[in-house]
């Protein structure tokens, strides 16, 4: 497949936006043909102009943020279609990516992505997060986009991050309410909760927001709780185990 016009020109904006290395451009290209066109990728968009915008653009805007840009050991989570991690790994090629991905339909498709647009400091994790014992404390960033509720996101990623690293998580809108909630599960979990920062990707993108979470003390060893806990009773909400 050849990119239209239109989605060719803008992947050019986001090279020069973010000032990508000269081959990321290749690779975005690679990356944006394969969500559009191959029929195992675990996608709805396929308008190669939405690829770009909803799926890349969406992604690298994340590189405005200082905890971001300067990531050395990354894990997303949730992957899905390798999004937003294979865009970051791109971007950043000098930092370790790790796409979790429990789902092994989805797992195969980031694995060809990575080999296919030769992205080579991405590797696939196929598993739950909660069991990635090899990451723990691992990590100075994690990433998750339309994975779960912000307060069990925050809980799955704690135990990976290193003092001093951050969860940023991808959300479509600002919601006080979910947001008490997960200031609440931050503190059980040694981390802060910053205020949601607006992105723009692209032009006509609106309600965009990246939460930025830190981790500022040692989460306490009883976390990560058994799998699927965390989705089944989020910390921060009123009736919340913490002895599980």
């Amino acid at each position: 497949m050849t990119l239209p016009d239109s989605a060719a020109r803008r992947l050019g904006d986001l090279a020069r936006r973010f000032e990508l290395r000269p081959d990321a451009e290749q690779k975005l290209r690679c990356l944006a043909e394969l969500l559009a066109v191959d029929p195992l990728a675990p996608t709805a968009v396929r308008d190669a102009l939405r690829v770009v915008d909803d799926h890349l653009a969406d992604s690298l805007v994340a590189l405005e943020l200082d905890v971001v840009a300067t990531a050395t050991v990354i894990a997303d989570i949730g992957s899905g279609a390798g999004i937003p991690g294979l865009p970051l790994a791109i971007a950043l090629p000098d930092a370790q990516v790790n796409l979790l991905e429990s789902n092994r339909r989805k797992a195969q498709f980031i694995a060809r992505a990575t080999r296919e647009c030769g992205i080579d400091n991405a590797r696939v994790v196929v598993g739950r997060v909660e069991s990635w014992r090899d990451g723990f404390g691992s990590c100075d960033l994690v990433t998750a986009r339309a994975l779960a509720p912000l307060n069990v996101v925050a809980e799955y990623a704690a135990p990976l991050l290193r003092l001093g690293g951050a969860l940023v998580a991808w959300r479509g809108g600002h919601d006080p309410k979910a947001e008490a909630a997960t200031a609440r599960a931050a503190a059980l979990l040694g981390l802060e909760l910053l205020p949601p920062a607006r992105a723009v990707p692209y032009p006509e993108a609106s309600s965009r927001y990246l939460h930025v979470i830190c981790k500022v003390a040692p989460t306490p060893p009883r976390f990560p709780r058994r799998v699927g806990v965390a989705a089944k009773r989020p910390l921060g909400a009123s009736s919340s185990m913490v002895r599980d």
